[in-house]
């Protein structure tokens, strides 16, 4: 398959869960956030020179690989890993920057107010982590060990756990501190006691 033939298949599948398409890469914070979501998530790529609607504008000049760069080795932390390919089609040249998921997560950039956060991609869309996610992140890059000991804050939040419930109704209705709730609630997740849905804009989660 030749490079145009192999772009424009790419370019059909639309932006989704491990794809995004950038018009143009000027500002290395807002970038920063795509490549911190991929690393965070499944990996993924970005088609740079691609309007939102598909089509080709190409990139306007090598600036904008320097401007990639930052985003992942500068203004991620810690650094997040990213390839380049160049491709050319009707006479532009679009660029696919490849993230793979980090081994070390959670990958963070700066939001509007410069303060670092966790990304992750849901579809098509880059979501600051829930602090209970972004726990997750972390302890998950520590060997699995047993599950916390069934004592009387597990049971308090496990009997609160009814439907879908965001973190700040779980904390109030446990009476747990709240960074309490966030440990607990990562230990869960990952031992496959509760599960997290993101739903208009929320993080609920659910016993399993």
């Amino acid at each position: 398959m030749d490079n145009k033939r192999y772009l424009l298949s790419l370019i059909q599948e639309g932006e989704h869960q491990r794809q995004d398409f950038k018009y143009r890469v000027d500002d290395p914070c807002k970038l920063a956030r795509s490549v911190s979501a991929f690393a965070n998530t499944d990996g993924g790529r970005l088609l740079i020179g691609v309007r939102d609607d598909g089509m080709i504008a190409g990139v306007k000049s090598e600036g904008e690989i320097h401007v990639m760069h930052q985003a992942a080795y500068k203004y991620c932390q810690p650094e997040a890993s990213i390839s380049f390919d160049t491709y050319h089609a009707e006479g532009r040249t679009v660029v696919i920057a490849t993230i793979p998921p980090s081994e070390k997560r959670p990958v963070c950039a700066p939001d509007e107010d410069g303060r670092m956060r966790a990304y992750i991609r849901i579809n098509d869309e880059n979501i600051v982590a829930s602090p209970v996610l972004f726990t997750l992140m972390r302890e998950s890059q520590q060997p699995q060990g047993a599950l916390v000991a069934y004592d009387d804050d597990i049971r308090r939040l496990l009997g609160v756990m009814e439907g879908r419930l965001t973190l700040g109704q779980i904390v109030r209705l446990s009476r747990l501190p709240r960074h309490k709730v966030i440990t607990l609630l990562a230990h869960l997740i990952r031992f496959g006691t509760v599960r997290w849905e993101f739903v208009d804009q929320e993080f609920l989660f659910s016993l399993v």
